[in-house]
């Protein structure tokens, strides 16, 4: 069956079919690993303005563990949240917490899975928690979680639903950041090993996947929609322009 992505408030029940949580036998192994200093990448990106998670939180925080980190991000996993797409930028905070206490509350979760959402102005915002600058394991792809970043779309974005430029220029401005930190070109592939069963391949399967990729590239869901889906090769050839790279990639 295929499955949305993450629902607003409203519709929690979906939640965990979306994301599926964070691995948390596998990521115990790296909760404590310090933050260790990398040579500089030949193809780094600019940071964009992220919003921090305070803008949104307020005092819908709950207690939570500690962060958990892998040691670099490799790969990208784009999604929309399946919530309605007429909103007013200036309800974003509002709306984002009412995804995290969706997925702290009637779930259970320890935290937001995202690492990142963007709204349709282009205004990115921090989520989980854990540093935006470190490679924090997200819950946003299940079996797929390590290494990995979760950019989230914040809308439904299904076949005919117009995607802003706005939106797609931030994903590929937070993707090419990421990405850039470990030199990696967002449009070549790269060799993931799935750490759970519930995703799209058996836990310990290696696959290939896009290394800016869409979420139903890891898991049984038809999320990031097709409208968003179909913008993937533009924002991933945007987000190598802006790690400064001008031939042309593998995807």
């Amino acid at each position: 069956m295929l499955l949305g992505c993450l629902p607003g408030a409203a519709a929690v029940a979906a939640l965990v079919l979306c994301a599926g949580g964070v691995d948390r036998a596998v990521t115990a192994a790296v909760a404590a690993r310090p933050h260790a200093a990398r040579p500089a990448a030949r193809h780094p990106a600019v940071k964009p303005r992220v919003v921090p998670r305070t803008a949104w939180l307020g005092d819908a925080a709950r207690p939570q563990p500690p962060p958990r980190y892998d040691d670099e991000v490799v790969a990208v996993f784009v999604h929309h949240t399946d919530s309605p797409n007429g909103y007013d930028c200036a309800d974003v905070p509002r709306i984002i917490r009412g995804f995290y206490t969706g997925q702290t509350g009637a779930r259970d979760w320890d935290d937001i899975g995202y690492n990142f959402l963007v709204d349709r102005c282009g205004t990115i915002y921090e989520g989980r928690a854990g540093g935006v600058d470190r490679a924090v394991t997200g819950a946003h792809t299940q079996g797929f979680n390590h290494r990995t970043v979760g950019i989230a779309a914040i809308g439904t974005f299904t076949a005919g639903v117009p995607v802003p430029r706005e939106m797609t220029d931030a994903i590929a401005a937070v993707a090419a950041w990421k990405l850039g930190l470990a030199d990696i070109d967002p449009r070549t592939s790269v060799r993931l090993t799935s750490s759970n069963s519930g995703s799209r391949y058996a836990a310990g399967r290696a696959v290939t996947l896009p290394v800016l990729a869409g979420h139903k590239d890891g898991y049984m869901t038809s999320c990031p929609g097709a409208a968003l889906s179909a913008r993937l090769p533009e924002i991933r050839e945007k987000a190598a322009r802006l790690q400064g790279r001008t031939s042309t990639g593998t995807p």
